[in-house]
């Protein structure tokens, strides 16, 4: 133990990590940059912080305050200690709704306060995309916006009263008339009354460099306001007092659609006197498919509000006849809008990519111009980015002149490196010709700072450091950020990682094969930090159930991204921390889609483990669930499923059998079927009919757990007219099907059944799951001639064939060929028997969407099928926590528990009665009935019961 580590230990209460794991998870936010800190510390209350200051201050450590790491610029990361207020001191201390302000401590999300705030009708103004996970410390820190900024101004704008510690331990209270001033900040800036006066432009999104004009006395002298937008170098924000606004009781969203981008950011700045809430614009670039928006190569969404809706869409149409358009949309219904929304909010998704797939990254982000200017300086803009071969697609807060803009830079080479500085540079002046600001949203960080004389000049910068001195004399808060700041060029995060691509099992055909290429895909906006699933998103269980970084997709992305690096984690592939740190992630696919860059964290821990446990013995587990489709073929074929269901009816053997097979006590062993699919199969009369023929894969789950959802699915397809086939057990065998009893083998056919591999993949044996893999391909030889489809019935199996198998198999075209083949049950029905009309089932119905399904296949066919046979309700998202093998291995009881709780098990709940509980996937129905008593059907027995009873 360091001395510093063992000095914090004797004076602080909260937790002290100076462990590898803790220092990883710390070392980046979601800009270019990366340091390395000595250790963290999550401080209890105040006293906490002024011991940590104390202590460092003592030995020159630097101290780095940290809110939800999403800090754009950089201004997150730090060599000292960083203090994380997301873990202790993240409260909501009180909310006064007459007085319209709230008490909050620096590590409140924001969203938190929002649900606080509106039942009183109130909220807090500013509202950035991460909304989700960012807290009100960093927002003061970041002196953040949001879309709502042209309504309610910036984060500063709703600060009334700060508490802050000094990095010499002073405790300070901020407010009007100089109120909390530090020693010698009144006099600096009564020498420098001119300057402040001159010196700063006048712009809604001026974020660049201390906000020193706010004391001037015409202005307040408002020490809090000054503070906002610091970025935690002049002191430890603890508590804050923040003002609400009253909430529109109704909305109406006006679209207007123009020629192109310019016309748009033209028009921008003359809506803003009618008063609006939002005046966002995005072009045509940023959307795949224009469906939904009025015509133009580009748009402005632009929301209005009132005390009624008819008030709300009166001030909507009032923007459509001021502005010059060639159409526009207005709609007041919160469902679309909400739809409409997503559409702009995805473009900032789609723009941490370039069509192409190509990265693309942050660190000129969101300059901000007058709203005036924005139409002459995005041209400019597109200029410069033309003049040195880059691209990047600008979006975001046109009625402020603010863009977002993420760009092709090549981070990765010299050359790539320094054509980003001249690029910045060149930037830089462009904006300043504008009358702009550097930062318009985000700060400075150490992005920005080292260009900070371009706009203000060295006198003025000067003027920076001084007041920095006066607040913080030994430069312990956050060095390097604003004042004598590191290079733009300096610590990028990607410089650390391997040059030449790491040696993989899988493909990552989406990032050419190069696993480096893939971890770096984690920008660090944290979606996957957020508390609470929203409508049918999935990720990030795992975090919502313990609420550690660690156990995030992003955590467990900084921590493969340092294993690569090899500094932090020094032991590559076979690291503890990595591994401790995958070992919560439940394979649920949810950040494939959820994240907005596609993280494939399941893919990345297949991979972890398959490199992890090379040439060792594996995790009990591995060999119980993994290889569960080789147990339950041996119990099959010697008819021993009555027997295995006995002894684990005897709980004693059945503890000793879970015990030495890795599987947590608390779990009941699912019953194996009696009869199996496939016996029942071949002793059913043989089918005829001439509809389209569908090959219906049996898995092994179906197969042998819940033959009832392969025999249901047989019925309903019958029944729409549909001819069923398994796939052939011979290779070179015939398809079985209702006309083709037995398959004819050739002398050199190999016996075997077909298998998607998924256990073994989840449990990273990726040796097996190619050679499983290839077996399969080889049984369906005679399918991939057909033009049938294959109708996988569970869904985590059509996942891992669509997904799994071509990036396992790359290198055979087979599997690219397969993967096409694959639908779900909803979807057969949909594409092949148009015309069926299934039964009226008229009933609600509850239960969850799969996870795998939600994140690869989609369920958009599904939700149709369920509305055309009465099924009414909307499933939730989020994941089961059984998750396969997941649930079931030993020291994950809780952490299942707890996924469940989240979104499924209080949904059931909370059904109304004669609700049918609707789950696909066999880990889902055992969830339910283990924890919740509750008997869920594949919609395929759904649909079957409702034939039978009609």
């Amino acid at each position: 133990m360091t001395d510093l580590e063992a000095a914090l230990r004797g004076a602080v209460r909260g937790e002290i990590a100076f462990d590898v794991t803790s220092r990883a998870l710390t070392t980046m936010d979601a800009s270019n940059y990366r340091r390395v800190p000595l250790g963290v510390v999550a401080p209890r209350d105040a006293e906490d912080v002024a011991a940590v200051l104390a202590v460092c201050r003592e030995r020159g450590v630097p101290v780095v305050p940290r809110g939800g790491g999403t800090s754009i610029a950089g201004q997150a990361t730090g060599t000292g200690v960083v203090l994380d207020f997301t873990r202790h001191m993240n409260r909501l201390v009180s909310l006064d709704p007459d007085a319209r302000t709230a008490v909050v401590e620096p590590g409140l999300v924001l969203d938190r306060l929002q649900e606080a705030a509106a039942p009183h009708g109130l909220r807090f103004g500013p509202d950035p995309s991460t909304h989700s996970r960012c807290t009100l410390g960093g927002m003061i820190g970041n002196n953040s916006c949001g879309s709502h900024s042209v309504a309610w101004g910036t984060t500063a704008d709703s600060v009334r009263e700060l508490t802050v510690l000094t990095a010499g331990g002073e405790r300070l209270g901020l407010g009007p008339g100089w109120a909390g001033a530090p020693d010698g900040l009144r006099a600096l800036v009564d020498g420098e009354l001119a300057r402040l006066r001159t010196g700063f432009p006048d712009l809604p999104r001026r974020i660049s460099g201390y906000a020193l004009d706010a004391l001037l006395p015409e202005n307040g002298a408002d020490v809090a306001r000054s503070f906002c937008g610091s970025e935690g170098t002049l002191g430890v924000l603890t508590e804050a007092v923040v003002g609400l606004v009253e909430a529109p009781r109704a909305r109406a969203l006006a679209v207007l659609g123009y020629a192109d981008e310019a016309g748009a950011a033209e028009a921008a700045a003359g809506l803003l006197p009618l008063g609006p809430l939002t005046v966002e614009g995005m072009a045509a670039d940023l959307v795949p498919s224009p469906a939904g928006l009025p015509r133009g190569g580009a748009w402005l969404f632009v929301e209005t509000g009132g005390d009624t809706e008819a008030e709300a869409r009166a001030r909507a149409e009032g923007v459509v006849r001021a502005a010059d358009v060639i159409d526009a949309l207005v709609v007041t219904d919160p469902a679309g809008q909400r739809a409409l929304w997503r559409v702009r909010e995805d473009a900032s998704g789609t723009a941490t990519r370039m069509a192409d797939g190509s990265e693309a990254w942050p660190g000129w982000e969101d300059c901000a111009v007058p709203p005036a200017r924005l139409g002459a300086y995005l041209r400019d803009f597109r200029g410069l980015l033309t003049a040195h071969g880059l691209r990047g697609t600008p979006y975001g807060h046109f009625g402020d002149g603010c863009i977002h803009v993420r760009i092709d830079f090549d981070l990765l080479t010299a050359a790539g490196v320094a054509r980003f500085r001249r690029f910045s540079e060149e930037l830089a002046d462009v904006v300043v010709a504008h009358g702009g600001s550097l930062s318009g949203e985000h700060g400075d960080g150490q992005a920005r700072a080292e260009l900070l004389p371009r706009m203000y000049g060295e006198e003025t910068v000067a003027l920076f450091e001084r007041a920095k001195a006066v607040w913080d004399p030994d430069d312990l808060l956050n060095p390097g950020m604003l004042v004598r700041p590191a290079p733009l060029d300096a610590n990028l995060r990607f410089s650390v990682l391997p040059r030449e691509p790491v040696d993989v099992a899988f493909g990552y055909p989406a990032d050419g094969g190069d696993f480096s290429a893939a971890v770096r895909r984690c920008v660090g906006v944290a979606k996957c930090r957020t508390t609470s699933a929203a409508g049918s998103s999935v990720m990030c269980p795992s975090f919502r159930a313990t609420g550690e970084e660690e156990h995030s997709t992003r955590g467990r992305a900084r921590l493969l991204h340092e294993m690569l690096a090899g500094e932090l984690v020094t032991d590559g592939w076979r690291s503890t921390e990595v591994r401790d740190a995958l070992d919560l992630c439940l394979s649920c696919k949810g950040c494939r889609s959820d994240c907005p860059v596609e993280v494939d964290m399941a893919t990345y821990k297949a991979e972890f483990l398959h490199h992890h446990y090379a040439g060792r013995r594996r995790p009990a587990a591995h060999y119980a669930m993994g290889w569960l489709p080789v147990w339950l073929r041996w119990v099959s074929r010697a008819r021993l499923a009555p027997v295995v269901n006995a002894l684990a009816a005897v709980r004693p053997l059945a503890a000793v059998a879970k015990r030495l097979g890795g599987i947590a006590g608390e779990r009941d062993v699912p019953r194996l079927a009696g009869e199996t699919f496939s016996r029942w199969w071949r002793g059913r009369p043989a089918a005829t009919g001439g509809g389209d023929l569908m090959v219906l894969w049996p898995d092994t789950f179906t197969e042998h757990l819940s033959p009832s959802v392969g025999r249901a699915a047989v019925r309903v397809l019958e029944a729409a007219g549909l001819r069923v086939a398994l796939p052939p057990t011979l290779t070179g065998g015939a398809l079985a099907d209702g006309r083709t009893r037995a398959a004819t083998a050739l002398l050199t056919a190999r016996r075997g059944r077909v298998c998607c591999g998924l256990t073994y993949v989840s449990t990273g044996q990726l040796d097996r799951a190619r050679a499983v893999l290839l077996r399969t391909l080889d049984l369906m030889a005679p399918v991939l001639e057909t033009s049938a489809p294959v109708v996988v019935l569970e869904p985590s199996c059509a996942a891992a064939l669509r997904t799994d198998l071509p990036e396992l198999l790359h290198d055979d075209p087979r599997a690219a060929r397969l993967a096409a083949r694959v639908v779900t049950f909803a979807e057969a029905l949909e594409r092949h028997a148009p015309d069926w009309t299934p039964p009226a089932l008229d009933v609600p119905a509850v239960g969850q969407t799969h996870c795998h399904q939600h994140a690869v296949l989609g369920d958009a066919a599904d939700r149709r099928l369920r509305e055309a046979a009465g099924l009414t309700g909307e499933l939730s998202g989020g994941c089961c926590g059984l998750a396969g093998n997941f649930g079931f291995e030993a020291g994950h009881y809780e952490v299942s528990v707890a996924c469940a709780e989240d979104q499924l098990l209080p949904a059931v709940r909370e059904a109304p009665e004669g609700s049918v509980a609707l789950a696909d996937g066999f880990s889902c129905r055992t969830q339910l009935e283990q924890l919740a008593g509750v008997r869920a059907r594949h919609l395929a027995e759904a649909l079957a019961e409702g034939l039978e009873g009609s």
